[in-house]
């Protein structure tokens, strides 16, 4: 049986007598996007209700209220994870209108690693968890299928999985490595993964 949200004054994840916000239609997304931090800070194996409440200054009762286990805690947080990059990834490459526009905007995603460092963690924390948890795997190959599917729209479908695959470990690479690839080696390997420019948009 799941507990029931704390009372007001009730003692807090944090161990402080805060009073429980009485109208936070917002609390459920709040927890799931606190989720999400402690994955990226302390990972899978580091994560319990305990640390996602005082994330997101909840009550403990009110994480457990809304997700009783820590498995379909880190499922939907990484569910939540998922749409949004897909939705940020659909929208960045709608603007694309030609092959340079393009290699521009993937050079970018590689390069602006260190300043997304967060989602970049978040997405080979997914990766590292679905290789034990067949549900998880379903959301990587959505991650997947949708990033292929975005890029095959100016590269066709064979030139947008390999580009895919390429940006994933290029991408793993910058996160790992410490010193900088020179933009113009980026550049390189992309250029050569597209191929030699044909049709109209690419």
């Amino acid at each position: 049986m799941r507990e029931k949200e704390a009372s007001p004054g009730q003692e807090t994840a944090g161990g402080e007598g805060r009073r429980t916000r009485r109208h936070d239609p917002r609390r459920r997304e709040r927890v799931l996007d606190a989720a999400l931090d402690v994955l990226a800070r302390d990972g899978v194996a580091g994560i319990t209700h305990r640390k996602v409440a005082a994330r997101a200054d909840v009550p403990l009762g009110s994480v457990t209220y809304h997700f009783a286990s820590l498995t379909e805690l880190c499922a939907r947080a990484f569910a939540r994870y998922v749409q949004q990059r897909i939705t940020e990834y659909g929208a960045l490459l709608a603007e694309v209108t030609s092959r340079e526009e393009l290699i521009d905007v993937l050079v970018d995603q590689v390069r602006e690693v260190p300043s997304r460092h967060r989602s970049a963690i978040l997405g080979f924390e997914l990766r590292l968890a679905a290789l034990r948890d067949p549900a998880l795997r379903a959301l990587t190959q959505e991650w997947s299928r949708s990033s292929r599917e975005a890029l095959a729209r100016l590269t066709g479908p064979e030139t947008a999985a390999r580009l895919d695959a390429l940006l994933e470990g290029m991408i793993m690479h910058t996160l790992l490595s410490t010193e900088r690839e020179p933009r113009e080696v980026t550049r390189a390997a992309i250029v050569r993964t597209l191929g030699r420019a044909s049709g109209s948009g690419t």
